[in-house]
């Protein structure tokens, strides 16, 4: 799997966006592409790139987050 992807508006993907986020357009955006794992890009440029997780890779990311390890 590439870790990325070139051109989002390609890939036809369905992009979250946290409800925590303000209205100044500073967001990451998250979507579940085809086989699983994530998908994460800038709101800023919707038509890519974005980084691709691996399910694995995403599942560490979230425990890491919970457990305080990017403060």
């Amino acid at each position: 799997m590439k870790p990325y992807i070139e051109s989002v508006s390609a890939a036809g993907l369905e992009w979250v966006r946290s409800s925590y986020s303000g209205a100044n357009g500073n967001c990451v955006e998250v979507a579940v592409p085809f086989g699983g794992g994530r998908a994460v890009r800038d709101s800023k440029s919707p038509g890519g790139p974005a980084l691709l997780f691996s399910a694995d890779e995403w599942q560490a990311f979230v425990r890491g987050a919970a457990d305080g390890e990017f403060h």
